[in-house]
């Protein structure tokens, strides 16, 4: 079970990796959003990976689960989820501006010709 968990966060991982170094906005805001699940099952994971355990410790039982790690991971679902919201707006508006969702490579040769045209 926990070489399942551990490989599924790497995988999403270098996935979320591998989107954000892309070049254009929908892409990025997928690795992003990957990136945070990542995180999120890695936060849930922390918690002890403990099946049909009560969160919190009752008379009898020996074994639950830490209460933390599952109210971060709510917090954490919540927070990504308004910020992914705002980045989708951000890119749409920079979208609809200039007709293009190639983000800006300040290193590639086409993006600053491109550029310097628009200024002239």
């Amino acid at each position: 079970m926990e070489f399942l968990v551990a490989s599924a966060i790497g995988i999403l991982t270098a996935a979320g990796i591998y989107l954000v170094l892309r070049l254009r906005t929908f892409p990025v805001i997928l690795g992003m959003s990957l990136l945070t699940y990542a995180v999120n099952v890695f936060l849930f994971a922390s918690g002890r990976l403990v099946i049909g355990a009560p969160p919190i410790l009752v008379d009898g039982v020996e074994t639950y689960t830490d209460p933390l790690p599952q109210a971060l991971v709510l917090t954490a679902i919540v927070i990504s989820f308004g910020m992914t919201a705002v980045v989708v707006m951000i890119a749409l508006g920079a979208y609809l501006s200039s007709a293009d969702d190639k983000v800006n490579d300040p290193t590639d040769p086409e993006a600053q010709a491109k550029a310097e045209e628009d200024v002239a």
